[in-house]
């Protein structure tokens, strides 16, 4: 009896994955648990594992193709089991699979619709083709080799370039933050306060506690695990913060995971800190930096990148002062942390030099007002020169 693979269905909020690559081939034979695909979701790209032992008889969606789940990607048959046979016997398993019309109408993103071979996509790019001006004539209207070739003998050129110059594939987790990102930008009303404060508190706690933390997990104490302590407290003082549209409802989360942004080589991740407003600073600590190995090492689970309710990007490190981050969906806002300078201030009526630092809040206007989001803010800097309120 042959087998359907379908496209995974991994969260609740998970509504369609990307076909990175096929680790096998059609005719290969498979075993059950052997990695079949690569798959990219919103959050994370996996290995996705056969459900079966057989023979990969035929691959309905390809590489490079946005499908949604619970959709068939593939058949997976018995040995000497024909397409013939396969389609008799299960006549509801289709052998071609297109995106559903609601899903392509809908799309903001056309082009990453369209279905075509991975040689066509890549001679597409080199002779500088559009794929969406292609009339495919492969099966279900997919793009394929000849289809490209009879284009580019019609003498569309590719657009001229230095030299020098080069194009780089939005694919991978790249794609995925830019589509998020848009939509996010796009359908979220973004507003955004500012604050300056004074982080000389904060660094004296640091400084206090850094070689306790170090004795007790090995792992060095930094300003962003505070920080996480810090979001997590003033998360609690004002739950509304910790909130999420659920159709014309606000959803007020119990849980407290903050998600910490990471820069990686190709993009951008945010690993979650569940329930932050319970874990000590050791354990912040500790888990940061178990989170960081592994998104270093593209080894995070769905549940490591899941389940976030607020997020954390301190850009300190990176030497930028001051920056308005994109809510990151379906949560409502996000804070921005710029470096720590040194600058004259006003402090006890007279001028002193004091380290200063820019905190950066970004909300959605649906959920959350001006005033409310200034009581957060102004709760963060209150907690931030004041470390003892952590302890209340």
């Amino acid at each position: 009896m042959a087998t359907t693979v379908i496209m995974p269905k991994l969260g609740l909020t998970m509504t369609e994955g990307t076909i990175e690559k096929w680790l096998k081939q059609e005719g290969d034979r498979v075993e059950k648990g052997e990695p079949l695909v690569e798959i990219i979701t919103e959050k994370i790209n996996f290995q996705y594992e056969s459900p079966a032992s057989g023979i990969l008889r035929k691959i309905l969606h390809h590489e490079g193709e946005t499908v949604p789940v619970t959709t068939p990607i593939a058949i997976i048959a018995e040995e000497g089991e024909t397409m013939a046979e396969i389609e008799m016997a299960r006549p509801e398993v289709p052998v071609e699979v297109s995106l559903p019309v609601a899903v392509q109408t809908q799309s903001k993103e056309p082009s990453e619709r369209i279905l075509a071979s991975p040689i066509a996509r890549k001679m597409a790019q080199e002779k500088g083709i559009d794929l969406s001006s292609i009339k495919g004539s492969g099966p279900t209207g997919r793009i394929i080799k000849m289809d490209v070739l009879k284009v580019a003998e019609k003498g569309v050129a590719p657009p001229l370039r230095k030299s020098s110059e080069k194009l780089i594939p939005l694919k991978g987790i790249r794609r995925i933050i830019a589509k998020r990102m848009t939509e996010s930008f796009q359908n979220v009303p973004h507003f955004y306060l500012s604050l300056e404060i004074d982080m000389t508190s904060c660094l004296a706690l640091h400084d206090q506690l850094r070689e306790e933390v170090e004795k007790r997990t090995n792992l060095r104490l930094t300003l962003t695990d505070i920080l996480v302590k810090v979001a997590a407290s003033a998360l609690k003082d004002q739950p509304i913060i910790n909130s999420r549209i659920e159709g014309d409802q606000i959803h007020l989360i119990e849980e407290i995971n903050i998600g910490v942004a990471i820069a990686l080589e190709d993009g951008l991740i945010v690993p979650v800190v569940h329930d932050a407003d319970q874990k000590s600073l050791t354990e912040i600590a500790s888990t940061l930096r178990g989170l960081t190995q592994k998104a270093k090492e593209g080894k995070l689970s769905l549940q490591e990148v899941g389940g976030g309710t607020f997020t954390l990007s301190n850009m300190g490190m990176l030497g930028i002062d001051k920056f308005n981050p994109i809510i990151n969906p379906p949560e409502c806002s996000i804070l921005g942390v710029g470096r720590t300078v040194e600058k004259p201030v006003f402090h006890g009526g007279e001028i002193k030099v004091r380290p200063m630092a820019w905190f950066n809040l970004s909300s959605d206007h649906r959920i959350v007002d001006g005033a409310t989001a200034a009581q957060f803010l102004n709760r963060i800097k209150k907690t931030v020169e004041n470390p003892p309120l952590l302890l209340l």
